[in-house]
């Protein structure tokens, strides 16, 4: 293994990296800081969890030098608001002996700060492409001194979209500029859009050949699960020895939040990160996870690319993913910074075509999944959980009256009508005390606010006064 400090790197880096730990460079690090540092365009690809952000990060904080003047210098885009925090938080480390400031960008939150930390001088910038192109075309965002540009997680800006937007972004850079694009796979248009706005890159790709297309440190098992059962398996698979933190996907939104109800009412320690939930509050959700306060976390793939947590043991894609490009990122939550880990999938028997497209792709050599339910034997051996395991906590807290759901008091019978009635005539009375019916509002007078009589007016007679019934 090659240090930091070998590779060049200067001092106060060093000293940052070595505050978490961090000596010993991963290969794609080991090949892009030296090419990139002097200023050669660099495009680096490797799997998920091997580095990327510190090999495309530290070239460029060490470009800038320890006082860069104030002002945009440098730009790095990602796909993600979730990504686009775990690459600030890694900048800012990389800055912390400098004078260097950086400003995470994204949506999902209120402009004021932001823009605040962009006046006061912040020098790299962090952003997803539409809130970057929004403030550049309200003209709060100057992007023409910035010199050094990343495009981060290439591939995933195609797969959602991004594109055109990210040429919009190339116009209004520098146009003489040290230019890293880093990805994980690198399908065509990606290749196509390096050539036209990168000069001479040096494409760069760490892998081990005899690894293949998935990393060898992540063990792969595949299920054949019924709909049913994959909480029970899930409870049960939670409970596993010598389990880490744990990262769940799902599908949609909604069977995220219903995983995340359903399992937290069995007792374990789960957040959540979807498109249902705030910005603030998947932040939150993710900081906990990040801390140690939870140690699942059920999430949908807006969210598979910022999940950087290094202790990851176990993944679980609780329905399949939909092409072996998702599995990949999906799967890259775990076995990260050279560790190992486990990732389990459930293949319904509608999916299995999925499986079998995924299957091929990434060469697994499992055609036909295992058919596994709760009480399956090979489900304790595979992943080590202790016999006579239940899908749920036995120490796991009822929930209190206050803590239901109001869909839950809402099932409730209500009274009918005559159970109301007989409510009513059983309740006391009393002059100048205050009654109910259960119908209408309660009245301080003692009435119940509908009058028993109504006054009733006489006709008038003819050329005389009115008078009326008292």
């Amino acid at each position: 293994m090659t240090t930091f400090a070998e590779l060049g790197v200067d001092q106060d880096i060093v000293d940052a990296l070595a505050s978490r730990g961090i000596v010993d460079a991963f290969p794609i690090q080991e090949q892009t800081i030296p090419i990139s540092m002097p200023g050669q365009d660099v495009i680096g690809q490797a799997k998920t969890g091997t580095g990327k952000t510190f090999g495309f990060g530290i070239p460029l904080v060490q470009r800038l030098g320890p006082n860069p003047e104030h002002g945009v210098k440098a730009l790095i885009v990602v796909p993600t608001r979730e990504l686009a925090t775990q690459v600030y938080e890694d900048l800012d480390l990389l800055t912390s002996g400098r004078s260097t400031h950086v400003v995470a960008i994204y949506g999902g939150k209120a402009y004021e700060g932001q823009i605040e930390q962009l006046k006061a001088g912040a020098q790299i910038v962090v952003g997803t492409p539409g809130r970057l192109i929004d403030l550049v075309g309200q003209r709060l965002l100057d992007l023409s001194s910035a010199t050094e540009v990343v495009l981060d997680e290439a591939d995933k800006m195609l797969d959602l979209g991004f594109l055109s937007d990210i040429e919009k972004i190339f116009l209004k850079v520098a146009p003489k500029r040290h230019t890293q694009l880093f990805s994980a796979t690198m399908p065509g248009p990606i290749v196509a859009l390096a050539r036209r706005f990168m000069s001479n890159p040096i494409h760069m790709r760490a892998s081990d050949p005899d690894e293949g297309l998935t990393q060898a440190n992540i063990k792969h098992i595949v299920y054949r699960a019924h709909q049913l059962d994959k909480d029970e398996v899930i409870g049960r698979m939670l409970q596993a020895t010598d389990r880490g933190k744990t990262v769940i996907f799902t599908r949609t939104k909604r069977a995220a939040q219903r995983l995340v109800d359903e399992l937290s009412d069995r007792g374990f320690n789960v957040g959540g990160v979807h498109g249902d939930m705030g910005q603030e509050q998947r932040e939150r959700s993710m900081a906990a996870f990040k801390a140690g306060k939870r140690d699942v976390m059920v999430a949908t793939d807006v969210a598979a690319r910022g999940i950087d947590v290094n202790d990851v043991t176990l993944v679980i894609n609780h329905t399949i993913p939909d092409d072996e490009k998702t599995y990949l990122h999906r799967v890259g939550r775990t076995g990260r910074a050279g560790r190992t880990g486990t990732a389990v999938t459930f293949v319904d028997w509608a999916d299995l075509h999925k499986w079998v497209l995924i299957n091929r792709a990434l060469d697994f050599g499992q055609p036909e999944p295992v058919e596994t339910y709760s009480t399956s034997p090979h489900l304790y051996t595979d992943l080590n959980i202790p016999e006579g395991t239940k899908g749920r906590i036995a120490t796991a807290p009822r929930k209190k009256e206050e803590d239901k759901k109001p869909a839950e008091r809402a099932r409730r019978r209500r009274p009918s009508s005559a159970e109301r009635a007989a409510t009513a005539e059983e309740a006391p009375s009393a002059d100048g005390q205050g009654t109910h019916d259960g119908q209408g509002k309660e009245h301080r007078d003692g009435s119940s606010g509908t009058p028993s009589r109504r006054r009733r007016r006489r006709r008038r007679p003819s050329g005389g006064t009115p008078q009326v019934s008292g």
